[in-house]
């Protein structure tokens, strides 16, 4: 596959540092959707930041000029949600922001603060040390855990900030303890499982993001194309020693389907 995208029917879309940085459309980005709509191509919006809900997404999309529905908005938020409910995870205590708690209320969760099945650690953009405490308490009495999503870092226009992956860190280091599960990218079942209700093969669909760990090992275990940009996180440079490689690297979604 090259900057063509022959044969693609869907392009999972990352959004941090492929499509925008802090709020700010990439250049180019906004013109390469319009062209993959042109050509019969769906793009779907998809995202480990789980500080948003879907509705929030969507405003946000709409804010960039970006035209998308709550279908074309796939997050790490929805697979931890299938996740827990395949595990019968009903009642949980939602370390998050008000977005991602109102996904999880919505889905049928009640968020609580004792006798819980687990903890959920989201992208939490709003906290308080209170709330770190009341997680630390429970991991000390054996509630398990759970993250919506690996990412260390949450790009931005001045530098990378703390995302999911550095408050794991963080609590192991009070508590000892490591997630049960770790969804969101770059778990295959995150997409695959769309795919299915699509009716679209693998084969047809290529995975576009910034991140060689999440977007581009997602991509290679659902076995579909994969494309990094270095628009965002990922520099040409960490390819050299990464057993993760993508089909093609661009410096941004602006050279695609010219």
């Amino acid at each position: 596959m090259d900057a063509s995208l022959q044969g693609i029917k869907i392009v999972l879309l990352d959004l941090d540092g492929t499509i925008h940085l802090g709020g700010v459309p990439i250049p180019g980005a906004l013109e390469f959707i319009e062209r993959c709509r042109k050509r019969g191509i769906a793009p779907i919006f998809l995202s480990n930041n789980s500080s948003r809900s879907v509705k929030q997404y969507v405003e946000k999309l709409h804010g960039m000029g970006i035209d998308a529905g709550e279908r074309d908005v796939l997050l790490s938020t929805h697979d931890c949600i299938r996740w827990l409910q395949q595990r019968g995870w009903l009642r949980i205590h939602c370390f998050g922001t008000e977005g991602m708690i109102s996904m999880m209320e919505e889905a049928g969760f009640e968020c609580a603060n004792e006798n819980v099945d687990c903890v959920v650690v989201g992208y939490h953009t709003e906290l308080v040390y209170s709330e770190l405490q009341q997680v630390t308490e429970l991991l000390h009495k054996g509630v398990p855990l759970v993250a919506t999503h690996p990412d260390i870092v949450c790009p931005s226009p001045t530098g990378g900030l703390p995302d999911v992956g550095s408050m794991l860190v963080m609590f192991e280091a009070a508590t000892g303890i490591t997630p049960t599960i770790v969804t969101g990218k770059p778990r295959p079942e995150m997409i695959l499982e769309r795919l299915k209700v699509e009716g679209v093969d693998p084969s047809n669909v290529a995975m576009i993001g910034d991140r060689i760990y999440t977007d581009i090992a997602m991509a290679r275990a659902a076995n579909v194309h994969s494309i990094l940009v270095l628009s965002g996180e990922a520099r040409k440079d960490d390819l050299k020693n990464s057993k993760i490689q993508p089909t093609l690297v661009v410096d941004s979604v602006d050279v695609l389907l010219r």
